[in-house]
């Protein structure tokens, strides 16, 4: 196994596989301190003030002069990000030649989205019917889905909102459970409400699309004399219904992927990352699309997106939405560079452009981005390429959010480990194979074999995509779905009544 990894040529820091010992000698050079696995070390002298440079682009400036083989970390490296012109938008080079379509065993739904789930969504309008959902959603899976074939099961989302919100957040709220209620893998949908909430039944009705309201039943529960009676059976009817609907062969170009990453550490950039950006390339190529989100870890990496943008106007869109959040982080006196979380800096990365440069990669490097999608708004299908959807990188914000735009699958790269679920099936990748190894109920797959294997990016990027397939045909489980890890999250900016 390898004990070291410079990632560009142009590093002058390199990051320790495994734990280097004070003194450990590595490529012809002694460390002068102890090194942590994940952690950075100086190729060269550092001068106070030089940039220090990792995956070949700045990650923040020497806070005081750098030995060779000394530890690069938060004592000694500081962010230089600053707010800056963003460069001109120019044509991108052309991608690669296509890839050979597959497909996978899948559902078609109306507008040309597909599913690889039919289940039945319980969405409640407002909190104070959440237990309800939950009880609802539990029995009929006691109750009901033995009889169902074709029913891959029953399921609710509480959250906290709804109600005594204004203004943004009411209508974040309305478009998130919009994004839910019309969400392909939701072949039939209860819409629960209590009745004198500011989020108004009449209201939420207005978002359902209009192919989605032949399988839409909805009630306040104050209107009815018993709610689990009147939700059982309208359970019960939406369940006969979707039950006839079978499996088909899909193109999987059809597929909406979303790429996220949680609980980072100084492998993410190294390994999950490029792993995902690998596929992310090849999905593409077939003509699919892919989201991505967390703009806050887009700062300081831009130019790698904004590279890649299709159009003028994209690019302008995508400038806009940087700007905007960095101005909402202002508006609320937050330094915009508080990125990266305490996890996050145990685990070796230190800056915020570092945090980002390692989070872009899994975008790929050749995909064009097509889209840049509002908070709680749909990425269009058939468009292909990157879509960028405006979010936080929250983990279960940005999960439903991503979930929200149309995400079929959330792949999730986590070095530290979570064991959090979107909605739909979230693939957690691990940086490392202790944490394979450590939580084997959480990780679906393991990009830690890249460096304790030996194994190749396109090696696993094949084993990757297949499982991709297995999971979207229902052969394969993933381990949210199996540990019944499914939530959701809502963004909220503004006051509370």
């Amino acid at each position: 196994m390898r004990q070291t990894v410079t990632l560009n040529p142009n590093d002058n820091v390199s990051i320790a596989l495994v734990e280097l010992p004070a003194g450990t000698e590595v490529d012809g050079l002694q460390v002068s301190q102890t090194i942590p696995a994940g952690h950075k070390y100086a190729q060269c002298n550092i001068s106070t003030g030089q940039p220090v440079v990792k995956f070949g682009l700045p990650i923040g400036n020497a806070m005081v002069d750098i030995s060779k083989g000394q530890h690069v970390h938060e004592h000694n490296l500081a962010t230089a990000l600053v707010q800056g012109e963003f460069p001109a938008w120019q044509m991108p080079d052309p991608t690669q030649e296509n890839q050979p379509a597959v497909s996978f065993q899948g559902f078609d739904r109306p507008g040309g989205r597909v599913a690889v789930r039919n289940e039945i969504w319980i969405i409640n309008t407002v909190a104070c019917v959440n237990q309800t959902a939950n009880r609802l959603a539990e029995r009929a899976n006691q109750t009901l889905l033995d009889s169902l074939d074709n029913v891959d099961g029953f399921f609710a989302f509480p959250h906290p909102y709804g109600c005594s919100q204004l203004g943004d957040d009411l209508s974040a709220t309305q478009q998130i459970l919009a994004g839910l209620i019309n969400h392909p893998h939701a072949a039939a949908v209860l819409i629960l409400g209590l009745g004198c909430e500011n989020n108004r039944m009449e209201s939420q009705l207005r978002s359902v699309d209009p192919g989605k309201m032949e399988n839409v039943v909805f009630f306040n529960t104050q209107q009815v004399e018993d709610e689990m009676v009147q939700g059982m059976e309208a359970l019960s009817d939406l369940a006969q219904r979707v039950n006839q609907q079978t499996r088909t062969p899909v193109q999987a170009e059809r597929l909406i992927l979303a790429m996220k990453c949680g609980g980072s550490d100084g492998f993410s950039g190294i390994t999950a990352n490029p792993l995902l950006g690998r596929l992310a390339d090849r999905h593409c190529r077939m003509g699919g699309t892919v989201l991505l989100t967390e703009v806050p870890e887009m700062f300081g990496a831009e130019s790698l997106l904004l590279s890649r943008c299709a159009t003028e106007e994209i690019h302008q869109q995508l400038v806009q939405m940087v700007n905007g959040f960095k101005d909402y982080f202002r508006a609320h006196e937050q330094p915009i560079s508080e990125n990266p979380s305490p996890g996050n800096r145990e685990g070796g990365i230190t800056t915020l452009e570092e945090k980002s440069l390692g989070c872009v990669q899994k975008g790929g490097v050749q995909a064009f981005v097509k889209q840049v999608v509002p908070y709680g708004a749909k990425a269009q299908p058939g468009l292909g390429g990157i879509a960028l959807i405006n979010g936080p990188g929250n983990d279960g914000v940005s999960t439903t959010a991503l979930t929200c735009a149309g995400a079929n699958l959330v792949l999730f790269t986590t070095g530290r480990g979570t064991p959090l679920g979107a909605p739909v099936p979230t693939l957690k990748v691990s940086t490392n194979t202790d944490l394979s190894q450590r939580k084997p109920s959480w990780i679906d797959f393991d990009a830690g074999r890249l460096i304790s294997d030996n194994a190749t990016l396109d090696e696993l990027t094949d084993e990757l995509y297949e499982l991709v397939l297995q999971i979207s045909s229902g052969d394969v489980q993933a381990r949210n779905e199996v540990n019944g890890y499914r939530e959701i999250a809502i963004w909220k900016t503004g006051v509370t009544l």
